[in-house]
């Protein structure tokens, strides 16, 4: 008989259900800056925004410093953008997750030089720096989001910046060393740092009408695991990582994240469909670290009945042991959609109106509401 593992019980943040604030600042093609802190209306109603998620009960949030503008001048840090945004959140007491870099960096750097590496390390220190100065205690950081997204995007298939083709496993390794270089800046500045380090959970499977494409399948679905098997140093050792840095993993998770080796969704119906739970249980039985859902969200009336299934098989995956801490609603606050065919998950704010006033959605509101019910009551209970 089989020995059951104990149910876990989340505890590293303020609130289990959480929110992710789009703050990508990508260059877009023709060098058009993309900056979501502000096309969302997030630079304007800092106040607002924070306090809604309050009220919703989701006390910890995931945001960002844009750094292209705190670093506009090599060297030369302007925190006009940055510190409004740690004033507000603890105005408000919320538990921000700080992202250093979203697809997007200072446009005097070249991503490809070890300078890129240098200036992201003295940026981080020099961010973790005016956090302390600032008082804030016990601090989360993402230092990139989302390493091996972006590396396929910029450097495979050439659709972010820095637009290149077939050079996607060297953007992987920079942003690796970038990563690296600041999670320990920082921790020279807060030994106490927890890091949030975020990428796709995704799963890859044969095709089939093509078992042949088993081998190939298999190898791409590994290769989600690529960077966080760097920054531990279980690989790649020549580029620093150490178990230690891998601290907490950042699972984004979509309801189109399931495809088989030839692109198209496998249905959650079909056969070889991995249901969340046991793909979250896959990591955490390879690294044994804290999981956060990240980003997780689903489009228009799609929306609330995908919270339902995210919690319900987050339940399940708590129930086997794994040491999940939370679930980060993406986006919590509207913003236009990108310049392309890019699906934008449904919003639990929509966009701020003329007297930057949002409006709720109540079908997806309610299914959070109902949520967090179900889970107060199970925490009690054990």
């Amino acid at each position: 008989m089989t020995q059951q593992s104990p149910r876990h019980h989340p505890q590293l943040f303020r609130s289990f259900f959480q929110g992710s604030f789009p703050c990508s600042t990508a260059c877009r093609s023709g060098g058009r800056r993309m900056d979501m802190v502000i096309s969302s209306g997030h630079d304007m109603l800092l106040e607002k925004d924070y306090a809604a998620l309050a009220q919703e009960g989701l006390h910890t949030a995931r945001d960002g410093a844009r750094w292209h503008l705190i670093e506009a001048t090599p060297d030369k840090y302007d925190w006009r953008s940055f510190l409004p945004m740690v004033h507000a959140a603890a105005r408000h007491d919320m538990q921000i997750i700080w992202e250093l870099a979203h697809f997007g960096y200072p446009e005097h750097l070249d991503i490809w030089r070890s300078a890129f590496v240098d200036h992201f390390e003295r940026f981080a220190r020099a961010m973790a720096q005016l956090m302390r100065d600032e008082g804030v205690e016990h601090p989360f950081f993402t230092p990139i989001n989302q390493i091996s997204f972006w590396s396929w995007a910029g450097a495979d298939v050439s659709w972010l910046d820095p637009y290149a083709s077939e050079r996607g496993r060297e953007l992987k390794r920079q942003l690796v060393r970038a990563s690296l270089a600041a999670m320990q800046a920082i921790r020279e500045v807060y030994p106490d740092a927890r890091f949030v380090l975020t990428d796709p959970l995704v799963q890859i499977a044969a095709d089939p009408d093509n078992p042949d494409s088993k081998p190939y399948a298999d190898a791409q679905h590994q290769s989600q695991f690529e960077a966080w098997d760097w920054i531990a140093g279980r690989d790649a050792p020549e580029l620093g990582g150490r178990e230690d840095f891998l601290d907490i993993l950042g699972l984004n998770y979509y309801p189109d994240n399931h495809w088989f080796f030839s692109g198209d969704t496998i249905p959650a119906e079909h056969a070889t469909y991995q249901p969340l739970h046991r793909l979250m249980l896959q990591c955490w039985q390879r690294y044994q670290r804290p999981l956060l859902l990240a980003e997780t969200g689903a489009e228009g009336d799609a929306r609330a009945p995908w919270l339902r299934h995210v919690t319900e098989e987050a339940l399940l995956a708590l129930d086997e042991g794994v040491a999940l801490e939370g679930i980060s609603l993406y986006p919590v606050v509207e913003y236009p959609a990108w310049a392309d065919d890019r699906r934008s998950p449904g919003a639990l704010f929509g966009l701020g109106d003329p007297n930057g006033n949002r409006t709720l959605h109540e079908a997806l509101a309610l299914e959070l509401r109902s949520q967090q019910i179900k889970w107060h009551k199970r925490e009690q209970q054990d």
